[in-house]
């Protein structure tokens, strides 16, 4: 069979243990075919039977990244766009739930005309169809499709079918990767190949061969255990790569084309690279490596009270975001996860040595009185504060129960019977709360915003209008918006019609803004978004600021 739209195909899987790194790795090769001169594009598939990843929880799943379109997504879409630098469609994502559901309302609109709908013949044909789908919709000369879990669970076998039954028609233009693990026991204190080994041959079981290993490790993989995968697999040792831990997720990239893996994909997909260029990239790599000044971060929210590990997950996007405004200024963010919890017991003296507070978005009621003590803090104390949806709903609270006065103002998110509803659901909103429909229904993806002349929003944009993506289905309430205005708080953003507003902010502080929309969805590494990057000027200016008036006080000390 023909390949009418001369497009190749990347499948990766990972084995052994879930983690492992497939989207970095996906991420990776994606930038690397990029940089070879190719019209890239990346597929994730998750195997679970949720339609998207709306309503699932970040602190077990991770962070639910939204793209332009609406579509709520696995956070893997994030490197995906981060790596890229381009923006990411529906197209680009699929679930098992998705697939089935499909395939369940064409057979009830008798589609499939009459015919036994097969479990395992029609879901992976339709993985097939949505895949070329996505290569005609974003124009791809090369698709990357990462299989979600490991290989050997049962929930992926329709994706890892798809991928069999797509080399079938195309011998020449699949080809698949797969990342795996070799761990080194503490009680032994030796690398061991054997998971890996198993890992490899699970998946020729389903009469899939790896063309590629990305050999996955504390450390680099030695001359040893390649062979040792290589004998036992079928593949050749030239073709295991080695991709031990790093400390910057952007060094991947470059680890991995030092041994030539974009050439050793290109050969086997037999095409032939139009150039090489990551000296961009390289440059953004050795100027996070030469850091020296850094920053401290403190992130305060509700959901801190479950460890370092899920709390990255809950917040890459925001993370990355600021990573990448500080690499911009030749600095390092330095991240301390407060709990709203804390602040509620212990005050918010805690919060003294921080240069910059930052509140991400969230949902409910509790500790909600800690996030809005800490962001009476920032705004008294002038210390640079950046709110980022419910951060900026809550900012909104804080300044009017205490600049305006309205002392039991509150969002009827938490608080339905608040004479002062500040926040508010939207009409709209409330009929689908009402009906307990809740996946897919916020307000989703990318809608316009004017910003207003003369703001910190306006001088850091240097645009009119702006594009940001949402996801919330609360809005300032704007009974209130004059009566806040007169009292100092700035809209410094809205939506073209007025009715919405987007952004706030103080203009006698540093730095204290709070957004509706989620702006870290759009930074980039080489393209840190503007109001991060004003955000991290500022509190690079304010750290220096500090410690040259330290210095003052240990002169006159020492006189």
């Amino acid at each position: 069979m023909e390949n009418n739209l001369a497009t190749k195909f990347i499948f990766v899987s990972g084995g052994v243990i879930s983690g492992v790194g497939k989207g970095v790795a996906t991420s990776s090769i994606a930038l690397l075919l990029k940089s070879r001169g190719f019209k890239v594009t990346a597929i994730k598939a998750d195997p679970y039977l949720n339609i998207d990843a709306g309503t699932l929880n970040p602190v077990e799943h991770g962070e639910v990244f939204v793209l332009d379109d609406g579509m709520e997504c696995d956070q893997d879409l994030g490197n995906y766009e981060r790596f890229l630098d381009s923006d990411l469609n529906s197209t680009n994502y699929m679930t098992s739930g998705q697939i089935f559901k499909s395939i369940i309302d064409k057979e009830r609109a008798l589609g499939f005309g009459g015919k036994t709908v097969e479990f395992f013949q029609d879901p992976p044909k339709e993985v097939i169809n949505r895949i070329i789908d996505c290569a005609k919709s974003n124009k791809a000369e090369i698709v990357l499709f990462e299989i979600g879990g490991t290989v050997g669970e049962y929930q992926n076998l329709l994706f890892l079918e798809a991928n069999r039954l797509l080399k079938l028609q195309f011998p020449s233009d699949v080809l698949h990767v797969h990342v795996t693990y070799l761990p080194i026991p503490d009680s032994v204190g030796e690398m061991k190949s054997k998971p890996a080994q198993m890992s490899i041959n699970g998946l020729a079981s389903f009469g899939i061969h790896a063309d590629i290993v990305l050999a996955r490790s504390s450390r680099s993989v030695d001359e040893k255990r390649k062979e040792k995968i290589a004998l036992s697999s079928g593949i050749a040792k030239e073709d295991i790569i080695s991709a031990p831990d790093i400390n910057n997720i952007y060094q991947a990239p470059i680890n991995l084309e030092n041994q030539r893996l974009s050439d050793k994909i290109l050969g086997k997909l037999n095409i032939l690279p139009r150039r090489k260029d990551l000296m961009s990239w390289k440059r953004m790599v050795d100027k996070a490596t030469l850091a020296r000044g850094e920053v401290n971060i403190a992130m305060v929210g509700k959901y801190f009270a479950t460890g370092d590990f899920t709390l990255s997950d809950s917040y890459l996007s925001v993370i990355e975001a600021i990573k990448h405004a500080a690499n911009y200024q030749g600095v390092r963010a330095k991240f301390s996860w407060i709990d709203s919890s804390q602040i509620e017991r212990q005050g918010t003296n805690t919060l003294r040595n921080y240069d910059g507070i930052v509140v991400p978005g969230g949902f409910g009621s509790r500790s909600v009185e800690g996030i809005i003590d800490s962001i009476t803090f920032a705004r008294e104390n002038e210390i640079p504060y950046f709110g980022l949806c419910f951060g900026m709903q809550l900012a909104t609270v804080e300044f009017a129960r205490n600049v305006v006065g309205l002392k039991k103002a509150h969002t009827t998110e938490i608080d339905k019977k608040t004479p002062y509803p500040v926040i508010d659901v939207m009409p709209e909103q409330e009929k689908l709360l009402v009906g307990e429909e809740y996946g897919g229904t916020m307000r989703l993806g990318s809608f316009p915003c004017k910003v207003r002349k003369g703001t910190i929003a306006s001088k850091t944009y240097g645009k009119d209008t702006i594009y940001e993506r949402h996801r919330h289905r609360y809005e300032f309430n704007n009974k209130y918006k004059s009566r806040l205005e007169k009292n100092g708080l700035v809209i410094s953003g809205t939506s073209p019609d007025g009715k919405l507003v987007e952004m706030i902010e103080l203009a006698r502080h540093p730095f204290f803004v709070g957004t509706q929309f989620h702006p870290e969805f759009k930074s980039r590494p080489l393209k840190p978004h503007p109001l991060y990057k004003k955000f991290i000027e500022v509190v690079v200016g304010r750290s220096r600021f500090e410690e040259i008036k330290e210095l003052s006080k240990s002169i006159v000390r020492g006189v």
